[in-house]
């Protein structure tokens, strides 16, 4: 929990600073490109975390990895990380850096999950229904496949969920059926 409020502090700071300079479109792809670095590769969150592993030579992978790749006030804050210790905090940060950003910035998130891969057509659909449901006028749309569905989708926006998938009919239908006198008997 300590973490989270220390992660944030430093979010909202590297916030005001790209927004500051003018590279915060700069700054949140470099963030998601950390974030993305993290949650490829376990092993480089493990690195970070280690208390075995000297700052020095987390630093200098860090640079090796980053430097050169994103911007230097994105470069700096790592830097400053790993100065003060807490190179552990730069997934948090990276993930939390991109909520500030969409809140900054307006953006509403929703996540869909199908059976299938979503086509441009029904995404177009989706967006215009995520951003009548969440008052946004840009949206971003997070997509997952998920074949037991057997059929039709479950959208997230905010704190609502529309079930629209056969799954979660059928099992309407049985729970209907299972209510029922008169079908119990047999």
């Amino acid at each position: 929990m300590a973490d989270a409020r220390v992660a944030s502090r430093y979010v909202k700071s590297l916030l005001g600073l790209a927004v500051e300079q003018g590279v915060l479109e700069a700054v949140n792809t470099d963030m998601q490109f950390f974030d993305k670095v993290c949650h490829s590769n376990r092993d480089f969150v493990l690195m970070l975390k280690s208390p075995i592993i000297r700052h020095e030579k987390k630093k200098e992978i860090l640079n090796k990895l980053f430097s050169g790749r994103v911007h230097p006030l994105t470069m700096s804050i790592i830097d400053i990380l790993t100065k003060k210790n807490r190179e552990s905090l730069l997934p948090s940060i990276a993930t939390e850096f991109h909520n500030a950003y969409n809140v900054y910035k307006g953006i509403g998130k929703a996540s869909v999950i199908s059976t299938i891969p979503v086509d441009n057509e029904l995404r177009s659909e989706l967006v215009a229904l995520v951003k009548k449901l969440s008052n946004k006028t840009q949206v971003e749309l997070e997509e997952k496949v998920d074949k037991d569905l057997i059929g039709g989708f479950i959208l997230n926006v905010g704190d609502r969920q529309i079930d629209a998938s056969i799954k979660n009919k059928l099992k309407t239908l049985k729970n209907k059926f299972s209510e029922n006198p008169f079908i119990k008997q047999f």
